[in-house]
């Protein structure tokens, strides 16, 4: 497994890569304007195809190359377009209804950083993976996730929950590429596809949403339940 075989520069490298994708993770959290969450998205996609060309070098993956051009192309260009060009059709800039504060989301965030790296350590210890870069990539793995499910749940609007669902993907992916980096380079490809799909597929129910309901919030949705 590569993360045996890394030198403390190496080790670095990577601890400094995951930081960095939490990092804008919290950037996500901390503003209500869309167009931020999507920069965000866009650069945490970039730093994800760094993470997977370093593997590529330190763990000589040649096919991780060709990963870390789509991962750059699809997620760090295409799907960040796509959803701004979303945005400006719907003419929604900002969440106006979320449930928490900025300040009080990046502190519920912080909560969950905390409750992932103390599972992972678990999990490290249950595994004996006593390296450190293994429980680091353990925990952005699930930070992603839960910071993902987090932006679901605090935030009404339709985008915001597209781009909540694509940091959840962004976790999975994170950690699969440290911790599995062998894995077939053929379902890699197929899901960046399926992002594409879903990202598409999100943008027409949205405007459906809006042509038909005259809102893309949630909470607004419901009053019209009954």
């Amino acid at each position: 497994m590569l993360i045996f075989h890394l030198s403390p520069l190496a080790t670095s490298l990577f601890s400094l890569l995951v930081i960095l994708a939490l990092v804008l993770s919290f950037v996500m959290l901390a503003s209500h304007w869309l167009k931020n969450h999507v920069y965000a998205f866009a650069a945490e996609s970039w730093v994800i195809a760094a993470i997977s060309a370093a593997i590529g070098y330190y763990g000589h993956y040649p096919e991780l190359y060709v990963i870390a051009l789509l991962t750059a192309l699809f997620r760090g260009s295409l799907l960040p377009y796509l959803v701004l060009r979303l945005i400006n059709r719907l003419g929604v800039q900002r969440e106006f209804t979320p449930l928490l504060k900025p300040s009080s989301s990046m502190v519920l965030g912080a909560v969950l950083v905390i409750f992932s790296y103390e599972v992972s350590r678990q999990l490290g210890v249950t595994l004996h993976l006593s390296d450190n870069i293994a429980v680091l990539a353990l925990t952005g793995m699930f930070s992603l996730k839960l910071i993902g499910f987090l932006m679901m749940i605090l935030r009404s609007e339709a985008i915001s929950h597209i781009l909540g669902l694509l940091v959840i993907e962004n976790g999975i992916f994170l950690g699969s590429q440290i911790l599995v980096p062998g894995m077939p380079i053929l379902m890699e490809l197929v899901i960046i596809f399926d992002l594409l799909i879903i990202v598409m597929t999100f943008g027409m129910l949205v405007r459906l949403l809006q042509a038909h309901a005259g809102a893309t919030s949630s909470r607004k949705l419901q009053k019209l339940v009954g």
